[in-house]
């Protein structure tokens, strides 16, 4: 075999194949990978950890659903990828796998005890009955989790080495105290100033504009201003007669529908006992005599093997698993103790607390509600009859309003409604979320199916009328768009009046002169500090200025809809050094938190990059189901992607 293959070598072909390949390395470059069609794709590579698409999809579901529970509502993959949020999740990912690759290469690796003990305080993962940690229960918690136990003790270890990297990193830092320092003295300074407010009275009323300075203030503002589209849509409804709400319901219905559903209508027999589970008979015989003789369940379990009592609350005989207990336990009186009861696991011992008896319904009892109940399913068959009605009528080639006309439905007319829902006055309309999908797929005069809306009512839809988006006529907006260019020329004539003022006092003029001539009030206040209290004294536009500059200075700035502020810092004074240094101590700590919070980030990210992580978004996309958004989509307000489960 050698001797073929050296024989190649000299050969022609071999010279042939070379230059073939040293072609190939200059077009394509020089990385040849000719396994790379085969072997499998990761969608994040870090180091030894990787995830492949299946993994990453069973993740992503699960900080989905993380999701849903915050907010309240539920969202869909889709929702999440517009809104970018799987990338942010892919990198949070990947930056977390290559921290954790990069510490177990440094020897941070929590021992397997560590893990065990983790596991065996899970409660989910222990038996109710015997009170003892099971591993057939654990493995199918996991499973219904879409969990195995090798990825929960996976995660677990990367728990710890997370808490462990993290305590480390909090422990040693230290912020300098000049930090907390410094902002103790910028916070307890206080500052002496002088100012006043320029208002609308000092600048006189201003006219009323022309219709081109208001035809101008709509270009100006005229994605605020822009109408959105309106469309106007007729409803056809159907709905069930009147008389099928009191419609007379037979007898002989109404005791069929009363025997189907006795049993659920009865309430059972209920019972509240505590069960101890003995490996043994002999272990079992002890526990109950210790009942007998008085001891509470939970000594009686300790002092025979540590065993955990289980209790029963009010438990019908159905939801009692083991079926020689549930006999047993039925059988006894308030009070009695139960011998050794051989079940399937162990020897159980049982103690009768309180009987509740259990209530056979009637037919009398349950009337009003079969009634009820059978009405609503007629009217629902009626509905869906007046349906195949409307559906044949229109294959026999009748218009909309002639099949509605045939069958009785009605036709309701709509007001003018945006693809979000909002009438003209800006309020909701309450209508099903169906029904403004299905508007804005129709083309003007177009006519939907016949739409299921759940509940048994149905719907058809046609597009009367399109209003598109477009600016208001001036007409239209002419009163609320003058008052808004009142306004905005107001502001726009006090401030140019606060900064010839201002200017005035910068020039040399004393603050208390210019005021004076302007008619305006001076305020003088001395020693006030930046807090919440003097910002609701002052006004924040005073506060700003008052601590915005140096002494000497003069300010000038919006303040409120009182007007505009123009201003002087007179004197500034240093903090109380002994009032200062337990704020100053408290600053400090709180910075040390944040600044090693951020420190830890970055130690991850630095952990990462020396792992080379690295992900791969299309795939994830892929591994969705997904397409990818298109091209410019905003990130909205769709919410943070959660850390992924550790």
């Amino acid at each position: 075999m050698i001797s073929v293959f050296r024989n190649f070598a000299k050969s022609k072909w071999a010279a042939g194949l070379l230059v073939l390949v040293g072609v190939a390395l200059l077009i394509g470059g020089a990385k040849l990978d000719v396994f790379s069609g085969i072997m499998p794709k990761h969608i994040i590579d870090a180091g030894s950890r990787t995830i492949d698409a299946a993994e990453f999809r069973s993740d992503f579901d699960r900080a989905r659903e993380s999701l849903q529970e915050r907010a309240g509502r539920p969202l869909t993959t889709e929702d999440l990828v517009k809104e970018n949020v799987h990338v942010r999740y892919l990198e949070q990912r990947t930056q977390e796998l290559g921290f954790l690759d990069w510490a177990h290469r440094v020897g941070i690796r929590p021992g397997k005890a560590l893990v065990i003990k983790q596991i065996r305080a899970i409660p989910a993962f222990f038996n109710s009955v015997t009170g003892q940690f099971d591993e057939q229960q654990y493995q199918s918690v996991l499973a219904e989790k879409n969990y195995t136990p090798v990825m929960i003790e996976r995660e677990l270890r990367d728990q710890y080495t997370s808490q462990h990297a993290g305590t480390a990193v909090m422990a040693g830092y230290r912020v300098p105290r000049i930090y907390g320092a410094l902002l103790a003295g910028r916070a307890m300074e206080t500052r002496d100033g002088r100012w006043f407010m320029v208002t609308p009275a000092m600048v006189g009323a201003t006219p009323a504009p022309t219709d081109a300075q208001l035809q101008s203030f709509i270009s100006d503002n005229a994605a605020q201003l822009r109408r959105p589209e309106f469309r106007m849509v007729s409803v056809v409804l159907f709905s069930p007669s009147a008389a099928a709400s009191t419609a007379a319901i037979p007898e002989a219905r109404i005791v069929e529908r009363f025997n189907f559903k006795k049993d659920s209508l009865s309430t059972p027999e209920t019972r509240t006992f505590v069960t101890l589970t003995a490996p043994t008979k002999a272990a079992a015989d002890k526990i109950a005599a210790a009942l007998r003789a008085g001891q509470s369940p939970a000594d009686a379990g300790k002092a025979n093997g540590d065993i955990r009592p289980a209790d029963f609350n009010n438990t019908p005989r159905s939801a009692v698993s083991e079926p020689a207990v549930a006999a047993a336990v039925f059988g006894m009186q308030p009070g009695q103790v139960s011998d050794a009861i051989q079940g399937r696991v162990g020897f159980t011992v049982a103690k009768l607390t309180s009987a509740t008896p259990g209530h056979a319904a009637t037919l009398e009892d349950s009337r009003a509600a079969l009634v009820q109940e059978l009405r609503a399913e007629d009217a629902k068959a009626q509905v869906f009859s007046k349906v195949e009605q409307y559906e044949k009528a229109r294959s026999d080639g009748k218009t909309l309003d002639q099949a509605v006309a045939a069958i009785g439905a009605r036709i309701i007319q709509l007001p003018p409604v945006t693809q979000d829902g909002k009438l003209p006055n800006g309020q909701a309309m309450n209508a099903p979320p169906q029904l403004l999908t299905t508007a804005w797929t129709l083309s003007k005069g177009g006519e939907s199916d016949v739409i299921d809306a759940g509940q048994g009512q149905y719907f058809v839809l046609r597009l009367d009328d399109i209003k598109p988006a477009a600016l208001p006529t001036l007409n239209e907006v002419r009163a609320p768009l003058t008052q808004a260019w009142i306004q905005r020329e107001n502001a726009r004539r006090i401030a140019a009046k606060a900064d010839e003022l201002a200017g005035r006092v910068r020039g040399g003029q004393d603050i208390a002169a210019v005021a004076s001539s302007a008619g305006a009030t001076l305020i003088t206040r001395g020693s006030a500090q930046q807090n919440q209290q003097t910002q609701t004294e002052l006004g924040e536009g005073v506060l700003q200025g008052l601590f915005g500059q140096g002494k000497g200075q003069v300010f000038s700035g919006p303040a409120g809809e009182a007007g505009f502020v123009v201003g002087r810092v007179d004197n500034i004074h240093a903090a109380v050094p002994a009032l200062a240094a337990p704020v100053a101590e408290q600053l400090r700590v709180r910075m040390g938190q944040n600044m090693a919070q951020g420190f830890a980030e970055q130690a991850i990210a630095a952990a990462a990059r020396s792992t080379k992580a690295k992900n791969d978004p299309a795939l994830a996309l892929q591994a969705l189901g997904v397409a990818a958004p298109a091209a410019g989509t905003p990130a909205g307000s769709a919410p943070t992607a959660p850390a992924p489960a550790q």
